[in-house]
């Protein structure tokens, strides 16, 4: 690890960074720049959200496989048309935390969201692509609201800020009045790395749990895929780990294999990816020689999708045997082991019995 490098590039191409952390095994190992200070977070706040949605699920309060209309004020059902009612039922909370409804606007508008939001047209309810909308995450907090019979901000305060001695932050509410789970939070780089701390130890912070690990497990596996690898209830999937995100780059990185998070925040508008190829370059030692080996690995995989497919020819069992036996296999190996791998990867070449069987 070369932290120090990390720092200068981000000094050096003048990155607007306002912080950064890295913890090893639980420690915090490196830090710089303001790491105190309160920043906005933007859909990182989802995450905090889903910790809420996981001390509920935990205590029987709530189920995720029920309609979101079971959560929601009751006068609301009523007003809706049967087409509508109809089309809301068939979507549970689990949908909303996996942005698995389709149709969703990104935000809600005017002056009240929850008309807004089931007013939305959905064409097909029962279609379960990726569709990321603060939308999905608004009408978790307005369920979960609903569920605690009193204020959420109130309830997060209580049971997620306090055991993880958060004691400076703020958040903001949909005109109604609802805490808006989706974005409008402002936390430290110390702070948000807490959530990191957290679900890196299955739940617990402290020696204290506040999730357990059921539902850890679960937030942090690949519910839904997309493009980027996967996601899980409000977290999203990074190489062998997850990530906490928020726009203009907000990150808080877990690789529980490893045992690295790192976090940061800063307000960077573009869509480069140098700060983050500078982070896993000086932090996670991931260079060229790596990137050559997801190249690799991804070719050797569609070798083996013909094979298995019945597609492939004998030449093409010559190269997969030869790139079993080879030291290429072995660092790969290592690679996907250390959870390094890029998230949308395919692995099945590194499949040691797998691979033996088909050759054999």
């Amino acid at each position: 690890m070369d932290f120090d490098q990390f720092v200068q590039d981000i000094t050096e191409n003048k990155w607007n960074v306002f912080g950064t952390e890295v913890y090893e095994s639980g420690k915090l190992t490196h830090s710089f720049g303001d790491t105190s200070g309160l920043h906005e977070i933007y859909s990182a706040t989802k995450t905090v959200l889903s910790v809420a949605v996981g001390i509920l699920y935990d205590e029987g309060r709530i189920d995720l496989d029920r309609s979101i209309l079971e959560y929601l004020p009751s006068e609301k059902h009523l007003s809706l048309s049967k087409e509508q009612k109809a089309r809301w039922e068939k979507i549970s909370l689990r949908r909303l935390l996996t942005m698995s409804v389709s149709d969703l606007p990104f935000r809600a508008e005017g002056e009240n969201w929850l008309d807004f939001s089931l007013a939305c047209e959905i064409e097909d309810p029962e279609e379960t692509g990726f569709n990321y909308s603060n939308i999905s995450a608004y009408l978790i907090g307005v369920a979960l609201t609903e569920a605690l019979g009193r204020d959420l901000g109130a309830f997060i305060e209580e049971r997620i800020f306090a055991p993880l001695e958060i004691t400076s932050f703020e958040y903001g509410r949909s005109p109604e009045g609802y805490f808006y789970g989706a974005s409008m939070m402002r936390l430290s780089v110390h702070d948000l790395s807490k959530f990191g701390l957290l679900l890196y130890n299955g739940g617990v912070y402290n020696g204290v749990r506040i999730l357990s690990e059921e539902y850890v497990d679960m937030a942090t596996s690949v519910q839904q895929m997309n493009r980027e690898g996967g996601y899980g209830f409000f977290i999203w999937k990074y190489r062998g780990g997850f990530s906490i995100n928020g726009k203009w780059k907000q990150k808080c990185y877990v690789l529980p294999k490893k045992g690295v998070i790192v976090t940061y925040l800063s307000h960077i508008e573009d869509d480069s990816h140098d700060l983050l190829e500078s982070m896993e370059k000086n932090i996670l030692g991931i260079g060229q020689k790596e990137r050559k080996a997801f190249q690799r690995i991804a070719e050797m995989e569609e070798i083996l999708e013909r094979v298995t497919s019945g597609k492939g020819s004998s030449e093409d069992l010559k190269v997969l045997e030869k790139y079993y036996t080879s030291a290429d296999w072995k660092k790969d190996f290592a690679l996907d082991e250390a959870g390094l791998l890029p998230a949308g990867l395919k692995r099945g070449v590194l499949s040691e019995d797998g691979i033996y069987n088909l050759l054999s």
